[in-house]
């Protein structure tokens, strides 16, 4: 198991989701520089009037994860956590905004079934996001045996994907080892079975585009029609911290309150939120703000317990609701009065989202300040180079974006060169 290249891979599968977003299968070129505009900003939830459904006809996006947690991928699970919210928030800035909808599957642990060929589901897609950070932070390495046909074939053939055909399906899978380890289920056939099905396969090779290993990790992604990646070592996944983030973090923790959870499981799913603010925080500033940052968005959707979002969505009807269900402070109550507290949260809630939305453009701001000055002398990481990618893909394709990605000088793009050169050759 290479210990080397471990460290910086989510930055790029979660940057590699955005790129597949908008239906690319090329990698773009990098373009002149100029620049920085305005910060974009993530597009807010707009409050409902009580009781009645708001219409949507939001895009769905479906991204199966597979992580390989063998033990030299510490570093992949610690920038996974810290790294989520960084693709909710991009993602969040695309008109339309989409709805998203995230599993995550891991691969490589010893204390898996060798029978199911040491992989395991931990989350089918789902679009509670707090759920999937709660499995991220459970993630321990151990192992083991790294095979990549059978998580490919285990996400493709056993998730419940969206049967609409507008809907764009993709998996992500990343690993440090070959990707031909398995004889049973080969990569070959897991990834002709995914396009079959119309999800796409995205490869990240934890390691340099000139190893050994590196071209069948691009085959895995060529026959799915997907994105081959090779990860540069050097380049991290910290989350920068800005004077912002204090304020962040305590509105992200103060809009749980807007929150009416119903039933027990809303309850437990409430609870998990105020959790994952706190994993959020335990791992920096700048984590938790980049989580307050995508509780002010629409992606971050919590129809299937809260009241306020349910009923946002059309899928709750609170005057359908059993009073049991009810959380505490509605129970007892005329429909008038359940009314006046929902139009309550539903007000404080739009109010705490546009204070987030206001301080976040803060943020960036001043991201955006320190990146362009550190690119200068250090260059830009991958990160910013496969933004600059997306969101050229993106107007492309016809979805809009309020700000291009951060422009990326050509002597700074050796990351993205070495990525464009490896993906070249694994199509030869």
């Amino acid at each position: 198991m290479n210990t080397m290249h471990n460290t910086p891979v989510i930055t790029t599968v979660f940057t590699l989701v955005s790129t597949t977003f908008v239906g690319a299968v090329a990698l773009a070129q990098s373009t002149p520089v100029a620049s920085p505009a305005a910060p974009a900003v993530a597009s807010p939830v707009a409050p409902p009037v009580a009781g009645v459904p708001v219409a949507e006809a939001r895009p769905m996006v479906e991204l199966a994860i597979c992580l390989d947690i063998s033990g030299s991928m510490d570093g992949l699970i610690d920038s996974a956590k810290a790294r989520l919210w960084s693709i909710v928030n991009d993602l969040a800035t695309a008109k339309p905004v989409p709805r998203v909808r995230v599993a995550l599957l891991t691969y490589g642990c010893d204390a898996y079934d060798s029978t199911m060929g040491w992989v395991v589901v931990d989350s089918g897609l789902t679009e509670d996001l707090d759920l999937i950070s709660q499995k991220l932070f459970a993630l321990k390495t151990n192992g083991g045996t790294e095979l990549v046909g059978r998580v490919v074939n285990k996400a493709a053939q056993t998730l419940a994907w969206s049967s609409d055909s507008n809907a764009l399906r993709m998996i992500i899978v990343a690993g440090n080892e070959a990707a031909d380890q398995d004889l049973e289920v080969t990569y070959q056939q897991a990834s002709r079975t995914s396009i079959e099905r119309g999800v796409l396969v995205n490869s990240i090779y934890c390691g340099d585009a000139n190893d050994s290993l590196a071209s069948t990790w691009g085959n895995v992604a060529r026959l799915a029609d997907g994105q081959f990646f090779c990860i540069d070592q050097s380049m991290g996944a910290l989350v920068a911290e800005t004077p912002f983030d204090k304020q962040l973090a305590e509105l992200s923790m103060s809009i749980n309150a807007t929150y009416l959870a119903c039933g027990t499981k809303g309850e437990a799913a409430w609870a998990n939120q105020s959790a994952q603010d706190a994993n959020a925080l335990g791992l920096s500033g700048g984590a938790a703000a980049q989580r307050a940052a995508s509780k002010s968005s629409a992606i971050y959707d919590n129809r299937a317990w809260d009241l306020v979002d349910g009923c946002a969505a059309g899928e709750m009807k609170l005057e359908e609701m059993k009073d049991e269900d009810l959380p505490e402070s509605m129970r007892g109550k005329t429909l008038g009065e359940k009314q006046a507290i929902l139009a309550t949260q539903q007000g404080e809630r739009a109010r705490i989202q546009q204070e987030i939305q206001a301080l976040q453009v803060q943020r960036e701001a001043f991201l955006t300040d320190v990146k362009r000055k550190a690119a200068t002398t250090q260059g830009v990481s991958l990160d910013d180079a496969l933004k600059q990618a997306i969101r050229t893909q993106a107007t492309a394709k016809g979805f809009k974006f309020e700000t291009p990605a951060l422009p990326v000088p050509v002597a700074a793009n050796t990351a993205a060169a070495t990525t464009q050169t490896a993906a070249g050759q694994s199509k030869n």
